[in-house]
């Protein structure tokens, strides 16, 4: 088969499983409090020692406390949603002309590479343990 066919295949199958990455991620950013309810209770975390467990017990209850008292804060991850939803609309014109659009893969790379300093960042000062 001829490499260039190879290659271009690759590229769109890679494409395609960000542009999936980002549409699952964001549609994970809208329902946080029933997600997090939920995971806790498949987890056993209520009756867990384990660190992470606890760290999780007390997401939990605070997304539900937010959810009931003040459930506006969450209109700021639907946002996010948002954002992470029109990201993957940007990445189909990689998909139709890779080349052309290469800007849009170093794109990408740079603002994936950006998340970590980002979150051991804001993390820190929000108080987040390293390892969450």
């Amino acid at each position: 088969m001829n490499r260039n066919l190879i290659l271009h295949r690759r590229i769109k199958w890679l494409t395609w499983f960000f542009i999936a990455g980002l549409v699952v991620s964001g549609a994970t950013a809208i329902p946080l409090a029933e997600e997090t309810r939920l995971l806790a209770r498949v987890l056993g975390a209520d009756h867990g020692s384990i660190g992470w467990l606890k760290w999780l017990v007390q997401i939990r209850d605070a997304l539900a406390q937010t959810q009931s008292s003040h459930p506006f804060l969450f209109y700021g991850t639907d946002w996010l949603a948002f954002g992470h939803f029109v990201i993957a609309i940007v990445f189909i014109g990689a998909l139709r002309n890779p080349v052309r659009n290469r800007w849009l893969f170093d794109f990408g790379l740079i603002a994936c590479v950006l998340v970590i300093p980002f979150a051991l960042a804001f993390g820190g000062m929000r108080g987040i343990p390293i390892w969450w």
